[in-house]
């Protein structure tokens, strides 16, 4: 039952301190990603259904006026389609970055150990070695699947208020 996480307990140690905050960067970006996949698919609904009957309920739809109130509609759906997105982005881009700051915090492990043992043995470098390689694929590995789904988010969010724009007709 604890066999799984003494295995991630063991690749933390072998990866370094640096694991813990690419873990916490990663938990509030799937965090990010599951809230928005939520919305999009229960409350963006009701959302687009609301704003249509506003829409269609007015009886002015031609007038400099009505073309404001449209935008405006519009423009709420857009902000709330596109709530989160910048940060889950950032979140990726803190993934990579952090992955990097373990690749450099690693190799000073292993310039470090070559110091103060006067030696290049590579028995002796392993551990910093690893510290300097399991952080790198970690962070990629998670910047990756961020990556393709805060682009296909993105993507949606654009499509789906392009969509509620063709369907606010003029008329």
């Amino acid at each position: 039952m604890l066999e799984p996480w003494y295995a991630v307990e063991s690749f933390i140690e072998r990866g370094g301190d640096v694991l813990y905050a690419l873990a916490v960067v990663v938990f509030v970006m799937w965090t990010l990603i599951l809230e928005r996949f939520w919305y999009l698919f229960t409350e963006h609904k009701s959302r687009v259904a609301e704003v249509k009957t506003k829409w269609q309920r007015r009886s002015d739809t031609r007038s400099w006026h009505a073309h404001q109130i449209r935008r405006a509609l519009i423009s709420e759906v857009s902000a709330q389609l596109n709530t989160g997105l910048p940060l889950m982005q950032a979140c990726v881009g803190l993934c990579t970055l952090i992955g990097l700051l373990g690749t450099v915090s690693g190799m000073v492990t292993v310039f470090d150990t070559m110091a103060t043992t006067g030696s290049s043995s590579a028995r002796l470098m392993a551990d910093g070695v690893s510290k300097a390689t399991i952080p790198t694929m970690s962070g990629m590995v998670a910047a990756l699947s961020g990556l393709y789904l805060s682009s296909w988010l993105q993507t949606r969010a654009k499509r789906e208020a392009e969509e509620l724009a063709d369907e606010l007709t003029q008329h």
